[in-house]
């Protein structure tokens, strides 16, 4: 009896890895907001620090010369008093999770959300398996890699946050600076357990997923793109009248299906929140899909963007004369870095439809 509870007792423990992982992603998941803040990102930096220490103490040699610094070894000395075989490497699954659900869930918010949660859920899936790896050198790498990707996502946002400036060489330059981090804690590291090289192929998939608009425009974060038929302004807050939505849509209160009539307007309404500071200038590209040609461009216009805004900055454009078919407005960048694509479809009507007035 005591052999099969000790059996099960060794795979439950297998997976206490991810358990650790997904607590901090939970964790991070309900304490960040939808914005960045300095606070948010004073806390991401400590937590990446605090998972630097760990894989450099996870990599010390057995006997490790701290004793000519006598601070140094005191901490060292504390740690192993409460150090557990496997505790460093729960801690920092949980630092790990906890960097993710704030930093991947934010970096695809604006674009595609879902992608975050299954890029999310593959790494689970990784450290699951970094388990059952026989070699410690692959487990250090698997580590490695992870905390490289940890830097260069944080630096990401960090550095246009603190400049007020989304130009693309800062995204370069912060990826260069997160990658560099993980370079240098490496060489540092005693024994150099594991390969850095995949944190050099991240960085190299992350600019190139950049310069091809897969990535949104760090720290830009989408709050509302909506379609209505007509907009208003009244004591600071928008009021915009939207397609109802079917009465058999009971968890919805708007539909995307508009029904226009005549030469009646149509406006695109977004809120995109920036940092203090930050100032640029966003464009909406009016889109209609042909059966032949694809996505095309019919219209842009644009708006002065100034951060702040806790509820995000707040602009519109409008249209007139949509033919019907399947219609998108991408809200970008003046340099057509993709913050946000809203679909929508327009079918043509002679009577009025049926609409419900909300307030932004």
């Amino acid at each position: 009896m005591m052999t099969i509870i000790q059996f099960l007792m060794r795979k439950i423990a297998d997976f206490i890895p991810v358990v650790f992982f997904f607590a901090g992603f939970v964790w991070d998941a309900l304490t960040i907001g939808r914005n960045v803040a300095a606070l948010d990102l004073y806390i991401f930096a400590f937590y990446l620090l605090s998972a630097g220490v760990i894989l450099y103490w996870i990599g010390r040699p057995a006997s490790d010369a701290t004793a000519s610094n006598v601070l140094y070894a005191g901490i060292f000395k504390m740690l192993k008093i409460l150090h557990t075989p496997r505790l460093p490497y729960f801690l920092l699954q949980f630092l790990f999770g906890s960097l993710f659900s704030a930093l991947f869930i934010l970096y695809f918010k604006s674009s595609s959300h879902w992608l975050a949660w299954l890029t999310s859920l593959i790494l689970a899936v990784l450290l699951v398996a970094n388990e059952f790896l026989e070699s410690e050198y692959k487990r250090f790498t698997l580590s490695w890699a992870i905390f490289g990707l940890c830097a260069m996502l944080l630096f990401n946002f960090a550095l246009p946050f603190m400049l007020g400036s989304i130009h693309a060489i800062w995204f370069y330059l912060s990826t260069f600076l997160g990658a560099a981090l993980a370079f240098w804690l490496y060489k540092k590291t005693p024994q150099h357990f594991g390969s850095i090289k995949p944190v050099a192929f991240i960085a190299a998939a992350l600019m190139l997923a950049y310069s091809v608009d897969m990535i949104p425009p760090v720290p830009l974060v989408k709050r509302e793109v909506v379609v209505a038929y007509d907009l208003n302004k009244q004591n600071g807050s928008y009021v915009l009248k939207q397609q109802a939505a079917p009465f058999w849509k009971l968890w919805r209160k708007t539909s995307d299906d508009l029904k226009v009539q005549p030469g009646q307007r149509v406006y695109c309404f977004s809120s995109v929140f920036a940092p203090p500071g930050l100032e640029t200038k966003l464009v909406h590209r009016w889109e209609h899909y042909n059966q032949k040609t694809g996505w095309q461009t019919l219209s842009k216009a644009g708006f002065e963007l100034a951060g702040g805004r806790y509820g995000g900055f707040r602009g519109y454009t409008y249209k007139t004369g949509l033919v019907e078919g399947d219609w998108r407005v991408s809200v970008e960048t003046e340099n057509e870095k993709t913050i946000a694509v809203h679909k929508f479809s327009v079918t043509h009507t002679q009577t009025a439809p049926a609409t419900v007035m909300l307030l932004y």
